[in-house]
């Protein structure tokens, strides 16, 4: 008797959760439920599943809105009827097509309207729905010739009175408005809640016909859909590239052994009977459309000559390698191509395909074109409702002031006022913890399907231009739609800008792809081993460097294992220490067992990589490949997956016990260790992509540092602030200029050994102006002067301001002051219309104005406030002490245990938790421009704790650990700035620049890494 039942998905309105509907319905002993979430399919599968588990008859539908107004509500026959509506709303969503009045013609749907919106004549499949509280209106002239058409109209919204309130702040929230200016229309009936089908059918005894109609809809309609078998290939992936299965599998051989011949040449043996395996194992599989639509897309992306990453365990496969997806030679790496794609995985391969952020959007737009709009959308995600977001969203409701919604946000809950409004605000956020509060699109995952995508889900039309799914990749992968990884990330635009600035500044073609350079080079290799990598994709952060020192790292080898170890999985169980302890010292320590030397010798006994772990499964626990996949997958990191590695905890037992002979006491280190990953761990492919990534943004780095800073800058930098990679290109020749209006272009420019910083630097310019600054001047010629700049840019006093105190009319040879005075003069008479006649353009009027002298300082402050660092001197420049550090970093290896003295310049801090309380790591500079790495333990912090950004005196002792010298620091305290000398007599304000001088914060709330004598991994063999 519940047509109309409505889910926390229904967003903003509805309270329950799928589960708890489910639960609900079937302790009151409900046979039929009927899903009818508000514009949207996002929980009907989910819905499905619970139905069919607590032995409920599903039938899926979906509410009709068009703001407040209830349309009419849509039920489906049958599957089909779901795609009928789903095509409705796609149309209203993606190309603003109004939702009429009236349904459509509807083949597989069963319609019910609102007393409300009744149309003018019923068709066949065509209700009215009737409210209990309604049936007294059915005594008038209008509504008893229709009694024949009606059903029964019991909405499902909430459960209980909390859950009606907090239903009523979810639409104060959706309204942006006041608990107290919802009006009626804004929410739900107070009457929309579970009750027996008994006494609903008692209220409607008067109306047996009503009651015939409701139960004539729940018997006709079924939700009859096949989600993917466990054991089963088959998807709802397009099925083929070409037209045929046949016709891919000649496609596919044909193009593998082109690219086998071009990258091994006519005679490997090796490499032939590997590819022939595994386009075996491809075509069995059924995935090859795969294969070949991925292949396509990346022909299109080398055609628009886009530089591309394959990684991810797509890289594991020779195929894929051949068809120029990926560049990682297996064969070079022993990657197994089992880990990618083997007879017992369902699923299709996983290849990750990474572009620059610059190019992305293209990529993109060529799927779209290619696959057509109606096979091609993003998936989804739920977006819910964030700590921060409840209470601010929440407050608002209850009509909290904005200073309060702040210290609501900001502050944890301990230090929040206890008055009764913000009990409220609290007990009701509490409740919306896991609610979803938006749908999003997924970061990279595609969906091209063999039917329209609207057989399965409506789409949404998000900001950033792609239609997006209702769903997330996990119902995805569950109805059998597998999606490709489309990704981005601006390493690789800083590589192809470099390239490009290259060419253009030295007239050099540099192949990047050429693994001579990208793989093994010996000053690459040097500057490794030190940790000289700021700017280089994935090896930059100051943990990452450290790593490289400890490990003295100094081949591509190496540097695949440091891609690996530095993650969180491998870090949090202590084989990252280990993993250094034992390339230090190769020759301390015993493998664990002769399985473990066999299988890891190249990682000294360490699982390092998901393969690791698999190796381990199988030949030392004797765990069948499919339970080894299992393992595998636990290492995402998904819920899902860290519970079937539970599961699988008593077969790997039993299995080492009974059948390999192992001790019991040998089986739980070893899956100790094992267990130890399920956080996050990488395959051994995927370090591998990274890795040449790395090294080619390192050769880059090395050969051409200017180039290479100037693209790290107009990419948006990496791990660090800009002004890092403005250091950086100082430490290597730059001579760094402010903007200029007759030399600057919106990003950063190179011209010899002098970068001038493009106006995206300057915070306050609009993005529109400071494009036309340099279009204008490509166009019609340099600026003359201040005035002439006036004439031809439409722009007012502040912005002129900005422009003056960063130096951008320097050309002119006029002081800022005196620049300053005449803007405003222009300014005062200035008509917006003479601006453009240039025809008759009066010649420059020379302005005579007294010498205005500014001190030695004063451009540095305008630098600190305009763009939040000083340019044309060093920080410590603007300290009032002349002291410059008693130990600096060159010597720091001759430190150690030895307690020390330095001035030194903060670049960043990251916190971490211990159990003893918050701890820092710090990262620094002395005064020759040297970085450094700082340890601020609790104890420390409580009596010294960091101040914000800028030079700090140091008092603190080295520990050397594995060529790494860091300082333990045991004192502190932030060095005075001089005071900005553009205040000289304003007491008030010639200490305020001081606050903008910045730091890089980053916040982590993992658990502590474990210390040397915690870690316990056996270096001895275990008997």
């Amino acid at each position: 008797m519940f047509l109309n039942c409505h889910s926390f998905h229904s967003l903003r309105y509805g309270t329950l959760s799928v589960t708890e509907l489910v639960r609900q319905a079937e302790e009151l002993g409900i046979k039929e439920l009927v899903l009818t979430d508000i514009n949207t399919v996002t929980a009907i599968y989910d819905f499905k599943k619970a139905c069919d588990n607590h032995g409920i008859k599903p039938i899926a539908g979906i509410e009709v809105r068009k703001g407040n107004k209830l349309l009419y509500i849509a039920i489906a026959k049958e599957f089909s009827g779901i795609g009928e509506v789903n095509k409705i709303l796609t149309a209203h969503n993606c190309d603003g097509v109004e939702l009429s009045e009236a349904a459509p013609e509807f083949k597989q749907v069963f319609v019910i309207y609102p007393l409300t919106n009744i149309p003018e004549n019923l068709k066949e499949n065509e209700f009215i729905g009737i409210r209990e509280e309604e049936l007294n209106l059915l005594i008038r002239s209008e509504f008893k010739d229709k009694i024949h058409k009606m059903v029964v109209l019991q909405p499902i919204t909430f459960s209980t009175k909390k859950e009606y309130n907090l239903h009523r702040i979810l639409r104060a929230i959706e309204q942006n408005t006041l608990l107290s200016k919802l009006s009626e229309e804004d929410t739900c009936s107070k009457s929309e809640y579970f009750r027996s089908e008994m006494s609903l059918m008692k209220s409607f005894e008067l109306y047996p016909e009503i009651i015939k109609n409701t139960k004539k809809i729940l018997a006709e309609c079924s939700f009859e859909f096949t989600y993917k078998e466990p054991r089963s290939t088959e998807n709802k992936n397009r099925k083929n590239y070409l037209k045929t299965q046949e016709k891919d599998i000649e496609l596919l051989t044909k193009l593998a052994y082109e690219g086998l011949k071009k990258r091994y040449g006519s005679n490997d043996e090796v490499a032939r009977k590997r590819v022939e395996k595994e386009l075996k194992v491809i075509g069995e599989l059924k995935f090859c459309a795969y294969f070949l639509i991925t292949w396509d897309i990346i022909q299109y992306s080398n055609h628009m000559g886009f530089m591309h990453v394959g990684r991810g365990s797509g890289a594991n496969s020779i195929v894929s390698y051949c068809l120029g997806i990926t560049d990682i030679c297996p064969i070079e790496l022993d990657l197994y191509f089992e880990r990618f794609l083997n007879l017992n995985r369902t699923s299709p391969p996983d290849f990750d395909i990474d572009w620059s952020w610059q190019n992305r959007d293209t990529i993109l737009k060529y799927i779209f074109d290619k696959y057509g709009k109606e096979h091609v959308a993003f998936c989804g995600t739920n977006v819910e409702f964030k700590y921060r977001s409840i209470f601010r969203e929440v407050g608002k409701a209850f009509g909290l002031p904005k200073e309060e919604l702040d210290i609501l946000a900001t502050k944890s809950v301990n230090e929040h006022h206890s008055d009764k409004i913000v009990k409220l605000v609290y007990e009701y956020g509490k409740l919306l913890e896991k609610y979803p509060n938006q749908r999003s699109m997924h970061a990279c995952g595609i969906l091209i399907s063999e039917e329209p995508i609207t057989t399965y889900t409506a789409l949404e039309m998000p900001p950033k231009g792609f239609p997006i799914a209702q769903f997330d990749m996990n119902i995805a992968e569950d109805i059998g739609l597998e999606k490709f990884d489309i990704l981005s990330q601006r390493g690789l635009g800083t590589i192809n800008d470099t390239v490009e600035l290259i060419k253009k500044s030295k007239g050099i073609d540099v192949d990047i792809r050429d693994t001579s350079i990208s793989k093994d080079e010996a000053v690459c290799n040097q500057y490794l081993a030190i940790g000289k990598t700021i700017g280089c994709f994935y090896i930059e952060s100051p943990a990452m460097r450290g790593l490289l020192r400890r490990l003295k790292c100094e081949d591509y080898r190496t540097l695949v294992a440091a891609s690996s170890i530095i993650r969180p999985g491998v870090a949090q169980s202590g084989m990252m220490r280990e993993y250094i302890f034992r390339h230090n010292h190769p020759g301390q320590f015993e493998y664990f067992h002769p399985v473990f030397e066999e299988n890891l010798k190249e990682t000294y006994g360490i699982m390092v990589y998901q393969e690791d772990v698999i190796k381990i499964a199988q030949y030392f626990g004797g765990l069948s490949h499919a339970d080894g996949d299992i393992l595998r997958r636990a290492m995402s990191g998904k819920e899902r997956s860290i519970q079937k590695l539970n599961e699988v905890k008593a077969n790997f037992f039993k299995s080492c016990i009974e059948d390999q002979g192992h001790s019991e006491q040998m089986t739980a280190e070893a899956f100790r260790q094992i267990q130890s990953f399920a956080g996050y761990s990488f395959c051994k492919a995927h370090s591998a992509s990274y890795a040449v990534e790395s090294y080619q943004s390192l050769y880059l780095k090395v050969y051409y540092p200017l180039e290479f800073m100037v693209s790290v800058i107009n990419n948006q930098g990496g791990f660090y602030r800009t002004e890092v990679y403005i250091h950086e290109a100082k430490m290597s020749g730059a001579i760094v200029q402010n903007p200029c209006v007759n030399t600057s272009e919106f990003q950063t420019v190179l011209k010899g050994k002098e970068i001038y910083l493009g106006f995206m630097v300057l915070q306050s310019l609009e993005t529109k102006v400071a494009q036309m600054i340099s279009e204008e001047r490509e166009n019609n010629g340099y600026y003359k002067s201040l005035e002439d700049f006036i004439r031809r840019i439409p722009i007012g006093i502040e912005t002129i301001q900005i422009l003056i105190f960063i130096g951008a009319f320097r050309f002119t040879g006029k002081q800022k002051n005196e620049l300053l005075i005449e803007a405003r003069l222009l300014l005062i008479n200035f008509k917006p219309e003479n601006r453009n006649l240039m025809l008759i353009e009066e010649p420059v009027q020379d302005y005579r104005l007294p010498e205005l002298k500014r001190e030695r300082f004063e451009d540095a402050f305008d630098e600190l406030e305009i763009i939040g660092f000083p340019v044309s001197c060093s920080p410590f420049d603007l300290l009032e002490t002349k002291y410059r550090g008693s130990v600096f970093v060159k010597d720091l290896l001759k430190f150690h245990k030895r307690q020390v003295k330095m001035l030194a310049y903060l670049i960043s801090r990251k916190h971490v938790p211990t159990k003893k309380g918050t701890m820092f790591f710090g990262t620094w500079i002395d005064v020759n421009g040297d970085y450094f790495d700082t340890a601020h333990f609790p104890d420390s912090l409580k009596q010294y704790d960091f101040q914000g950004g800028g030079c700090y005196l140091l008092l603190g002792t080295v520990e050397v650990d594995y060529h790494f010298p860091t300082i333990t620091i045991h004192k502190m305290a932030k060095m005075p700035m001089i005071p900005d000398p553009r205040y000289a007599y304003d007491e008030q304000k010639k200490y305020d620049a001081h606050r903008l001088v910045r730091e890089d914060v980053s916040m982590t709330s993992r658990k502590p890494y474990p210390q040397a004598h915690e870690i316990n991994l056996p270096r001895q063999k275990f008997n």
